[in-house]
């Protein structure tokens, strides 16, 4: 399989590296040339230093031979123009993007792009040939629809370490993984009472529409009403 990802932050590093991991080719678009060199001197992959936004990088990424194309940015609309442009000028078969907005998810469906909100989900949208429409199944609770969120920790002195048990979070939510870079490798941790989120942690959590702000308050802010 060969996929074009547009964005080489720590989400389009994490799904590129799985994708290396199984053998698959890989290539990444990245606007910043420090990333790039980053990326080159840790990865065996091509990078493109360019704005996946623009035609032509594409087409340097030879986005006509590739099963899919994943856009990663923490920006939407970067996201939505980067896909839109790759499905008008190849025959890609799919277009996947990351959603930071949910009310985003909507415009994204409606111009089929498949719209996801983390690495993983991404990663096993490409690996497993899955839909997004089979992965809301597979998320969807007895008692209706809940949302996977996405919380990226502040880094540096920016966030006080706390451990999990200690936050207080909306009574229907749930940590369900934390990505960590160590020594430039994520590394997946399954959340526990004595788990300590540390500054620069990717949070996984679910929880119902409803509760979203109140869940994001409880993991970043933690303060006692």
């Amino acid at each position: 399989m060969y996929a074009v990802i547009a964005g080489g932050g720590k989400v389009g590093r994490s799904i590129a590296v799985d994708l290396l991991a199984d053998h698959h080719e890989v290539t990444i678009i990245e606007v910043v040339e420090d990333r790039c060199e980053e990326l080159l001197r840790d990865h065996d992959l091509l990078v493109i230093h360019g704005d996946a936004c623009e035609v032509r990088y594409l087409e340097q990424a030879r986005l006509e031979r590739a099963d899919v194309f994943v856009a990663t940015t923490h920006d939407d609309d970067d996201n939505f123009v980067a896909c839109q442009l790759a499905l008008a000028s190849s025959n890609v078969p799919r277009a996947i993007a990351r959603v930071n907005a949910p009310q985003n998810e909507e415009i994204f469906d409606r111009m089929n792009i498949e719209a996801v909100s983390t690495t993983s989900l991404i990663s096993r949208l490409i690996r497993e040939e899955l839909t997004v429409g089979e992965l809301v199944h597979l998320y969807t609770l007895r008692a209706g629809k809940v949302n996977l969120v996405e919380i990226d920790l502040p880094p540096g002195d920016n966030y006080e370490p706390r451990n999990v048990a200690g936050l207080h979070l909306p009574r229907e939510s749930v940590l369900v993984c934390i990505f960590r870079l160590v020594d430039g490798v994520d590394e997946i941790l399954i959340p526990r009472g004595d788990t300590e989120l540390l500054a620069g942690d990717q949070v996984i959590a679910l929880t119902t529409p409803e509760l979203e702000d109140e869940l994001r308050s409880a993991v970043l802010d933690d303060e006692e009403e």
